[in-house]
């Protein structure tokens, strides 16, 4: 798999749909680089890095994490930069960090609702053996939001929230006007059954006309435009009483 381009600075490795594998971004600036979530496992953060070496793209200093969902970041034991994430997202972290893979372990969060069937099963294909799982913590974190100087290039993280999940943190790169978004824009299928909150979907698109941005980039998407994202938004919404 090959990375496809976005901008002449900015990268990214597809989603794949098997075990729910998201875009992983590539930010080039001309001191440093930044990789956009650490991916679902070590067997993806190296399918990256195959990419990344074929392009002759060196080791990214830096990576930005959009949230804490499994897909995103159980691969950051394997990533080489300094992780950085939202207090939010490294707190659920924590927690993961401690989890135990067995079987009975995995079934009772099951039972719990600290996970859900669409992950389980996701996990279970990705990994022959969950207990080769291991969670780490961010390196660095951050609230409200924070600015990643590349050279030339500037990342912003910004926390955004939106319906998907409280700590979600969107990453905006002014000089190339592109907005990575994780899957903010997404129902919450942890804790209101995979259905909208209006009222954060709407509080969602507010925040995204304020962001001067060109072309967006969803979690597990290609690239659209700013326009249609709204207009995509804004039927949603119209679809919530």
């Amino acid at each position: 798999m090959n990375f496809q381009k976005i901008t002449e600075r900015i990268y990214y490795l597809p989603a794949t749909e098997e075990t729910d594998r998201p875009i992983l971004g590539y930010i080039k600036g001309t001191k440093h680089s930044l990789m956009l979530d650490a991916g679902n496992s070590p067997a993806h953060v190296a399918l990256y890095n195959a990419a990344r070496e074929e392009m002759g793209f060196q080791t990214p200093d830096y990576v930005a994490i959009t949230h804490w969902h499994w897909d995103h970041t159980y691969g950051m034991c394997a990533v080489e930069g300094k992780v950085i994430a939202h207090e939010l997202t490294n707190q659920q972290l924590k927690i993961m960090a401690s989890w135990k893979w067995t079987e009975e372990a995995m079934a009772e969060r099951l039972q719990t609702g600290e996970e859900i069937e669409f992950c389980d099963n996701c996990i279970r294909l990705e990994y022959k053996d969950p207990g080769q799982i291991r969670v780490k913590t961010a390196d660095i974190t951050f609230n409200g939001a924070i600015t990643i100087d590349l050279g030339d290039i500037h990342c912003e993280l910004i926390h955004i929230g939106g319906p998907h999940s409280k700590d979600s943190v969107a990453v905006y790169i002014p000089e190339e006007k592109v907005l990575f978004i994780g899957d903010a824009e997404g129902p919450d299928y942890y804790h209101n059954d995979g259905k909208y909150d209006k009222n954060k979907l709407q509080k969602f698109m507010e925040d995204l006309q304020e962001i001067d941005f060109e072309i967006y980039m969803m979690g597990h998407g290609t690239p659209d435009t700013k326009e249609n994202t709204i207009k995509y938004l804004e039927e949603e919404i119209s679809k919530l009483s």
